[in-house]
């Protein structure tokens, strides 16, 4: 999320993954990737950093997350059979 200011002065935070579009008509005019627009005091260049920031920090911070890396489950082993015994409980 990044934090932006609408024209009215009130902040509010924005999913940088649904921008479509930004627009500088003189307005900073924010498109969603649903159509939903949004007016704000930001200039266009302060909102791309703040996204390629965001995006940075989430890139950072997946490098510190101890997470075993993905591995392919070994076979399994067959074991062996020692003593057959037959249903009776007798051995053969």
């Amino acid at each position: 999320m990044i934090t932006l200011t609408r024209l009215s002065g009130t902040v509010f935070a924005l999913n940088s993954d649904l921008i479509e579009r930004i627009d500088a008509t003189p307005d900073t005019v924010i498109t969603l990737v649903d159509g939903k627009k949004y007016v704000v005091v930001d200039a266009l260049e302060d909102v791309v950093s703040a996204v390629r920031r965001h995006r940075g920090e989430i890139l950072a911070l997946s490098t510190l997350l101890d997470v075993e890396p993905f591995s392919e489950p070994a076979p399994p082993h067959l074991g062996t059979v020692t003593e057959l015994h037959r249903i009776d409980g007798t051995e053969s």
